[in-house]
């Protein structure tokens, strides 16, 4: 599916793409992404989850069989791999597992986030030492699950659902969901703030510093129209929202590298200090999706990356954080939510055994496929992906569903061994002050 190139020539793209993803971003922050770049460089997998840029780039103008004028304007995650799941509180007050992290979701082909966690799903199973036949039943275990939720969706909506919670899972998501259940908002507030005058505030500890007067003020008029943005339930208590402290923070992760941040300090549902609730505000960023998605339609839908995130996230996921929402800063789009003390990632180090994984991996399949349907049920967005998603792609793949299974685990082997290559390619360019910037 993707030749090999010439090293030198590989090299030359993947420094073009990095320098139209990333090089304001360098040019702002390099010690930063000088952090990103050293996590990239541990792994081939973490070299994969922080070059969504370059998947893109290598799937643009190349045709896929599945997709048409439906099954190309989907809701999608956008960098949907195998570590973008864990917990949540959802807004009914429910420890969920699910899919997570929306910084990158858009419009596009659903092929395009079922491709990009099976080949993640290759390169973890070769980390673990499995051979290329179990990686490829594992992949294609995948792509029929994920293939068999998407007829019961058709046939049997409300049956089909997915959602994992603490009454309906079992074997490793129920250790997920269990030790997120044990993590408390009184441990996250005694980690990140300090009791001052008889009332919290921040320590500026983990990175946190203080903001100068001018910020503040600024980040509290952003807060102000944030506001609006919220559902109505959540805005039913105004007290709810009383800001407390502002502190300041700079992403130094693989998917935040050199992106100012904000952390607020809420009084939240009543007085108790133990309520008190911590909001992040960040700056979105461009989706890597969307430098290869064309509709002129799509691009104007969107006021900005923080309206586009929380429009793409509510979209996505049922019941979302109730305090998700979005705003402005000078012009810049920002997304605000919760920094929530029940989220917990799935742990990929623990699961070993094939079963294991074979049973994680297929209900991951089926929370992919339920998720590229969710749009339909709440109504956000709409306007934008006006017909049954899940009806369009049953039609792309149900005329030769093994054809379907084949073309995905085809993909998984081919760009998880350009990924393995392009990962040494980039230590190297790396290490010998090949990228720009740094």
């Amino acid at each position: 599916m993707f030749e090999q190139t010439d090293r030198d020539a590989r090299g030359k793209q993947i420094l073009e793409v990095f320098d139209t993803a990333f090089g304001e971003l360098i040019t702002a922050d390099p010690a930063a992404f000088r952090v990103k770049f050293r996590k990239m460089a541990a792994s081939a997998f973490a070299f994969y989850r922080g070059t969504a840029c370059l998947y893109y780039a290598d799937l643009d103008g190349v045709p896929n069989p599945f997709v048409d004028d439906r099954t190309g304007r989907v809701w999608i995650h956008g960098d949907l791999h195998a570590e973008n799941f864990g917990t949540y509180l959802n807004a009914d007050g429910k420890l969920v597992f699910n899919v997570n992290d929306f910084d990158e979701a858009y419009v596009g082909p659903f092929i395009w986030d079922v491709q990009r966690f099976a080949a993640s799903l290759a390169l973890i199973g070769y980390a673990k030492a499995l051979s290329d036949d179990l990686i490829g039943d594992l992949v294609a275990g995948y792509a029929r699950a994920y293939r068999t939720q998407i007829l019961l969706l058709t046939d049997d909506a409300a049956g089909a659902q997915t959602a994992l919670t603490l009454n309906t899972a079992s074997g490793p998501l129920l250790d997920v969901l269990h030790r997120a259940r044990l993590q408390t908002r009184v441990a996250l507030l005694d980690e990140q703030t300090v009791i001052d005058g008889y009332d919290r505030r921040f320590s500026l500890t983990g990175g946190a510093f203080a903001l100068d007067e001018a910020t503040r003020r600024t980040v509290l008029e952003a807060f102000g129209r944030y506001l609006s943005t919220t559902p109505e339930t959540t805005r039913s208590r105004p007290d709810t929202y009383e800001v407390k402290d502002i502190v300041g923070r700079r992403g130094v992760g693989i998917g935040s590298a050199g992106l100012p941040s904000y952390n607020l300090l809420i009084e939240g549902n009543t007085e108790a200090l133990e309520n008190d609730v911590i909001l992040y505000m960040k700056q979105g960023q461009t989706p890597a999706a969307s430098r290869h998605v064309t509709d002129p339609e799509v691009r104007a839908y969107f006021k900005h990356e923080g309206h586009r995130t929380v429009i793409s996230q509510r979209a996505l996921q049922a019941h979302a954080d109730p305090w998700l929402g979005y705003t402005d800063i000078d012009g810049v789009g920002q997304l605000v939510a919760e920094v929530s003390p029940y989220a917990n990632d799935l742990d990929w180090s623990s699961l070993n055994e094939p079963d294991d994984i074979r049973s994680v991996v297929e209900y991951l399949a089926r929370a992919t496929a339920t998720m590229h349907a969710a749009a339909d049920e709440g109504g956000s967005g709409h306007s934008l992906v006006p017909f049954s998603t899940e009806h369009a792609i049953r039609e792309a793949i149900e005329p030769d569903e093994e054809a379907f299974v084949a073309h995905i685990v085809d993909f998984a082997h081919t760009y998880a061994a350009r990924t393995r290559d392009d990962h040494a390619l980039f230590v190297d360019l790396f290490r010998n002050g090949r990228i720009p910037g740094l």
